[in-house]
């Protein structure tokens, strides 16, 4: 498997993914657009966010931050969050258990 040949899907709006499953993990490759947003939701995926490049606004749990190149979020169960992305961006978010609707 080469990232650079796995399909990409726009999971919503702006936010186009390339994603790794394991039976326990997925691994997911974002492109984001400038502008795009998440809107605030949950679940009950355990999920850590990279910023690869760009400028990343993300709230957790009403907390606003702004990230850049070389953060790490760890974000817990079931915690509502939400971002938007200040400059076009490149993530990586890991979740467990995996995310089955992003197959």
């Amino acid at each position: 498997m080469n990232l650079k040949t796995l399909p990409s899907k726009e999971i919503m709006p702006g936010y186009h993914g390339k994603m790794v499953h394991g039976d326990q993990i997925t691994w997911a490759f974002w492109t984001v657009d400038k502008g795009a947003e998440v809107p605030e939701h949950q679940h009950p995926h355990e999920q850590m966010m990279h910023v690869v490049s760009g400028e990343f606004e993300f709230t957790l749990n009403g907390t606003t931050q702004i990230y850049t190149s070389g953060a790490i979020v760890c974000i817990p169960s079931n915690n509502p969050h939400s971002g938007k992305a200040l400059t076009a961006c490149s993530l990586m978010d890991v979740f467990s258990p995996t995310r089955d609707e992003y197959r």
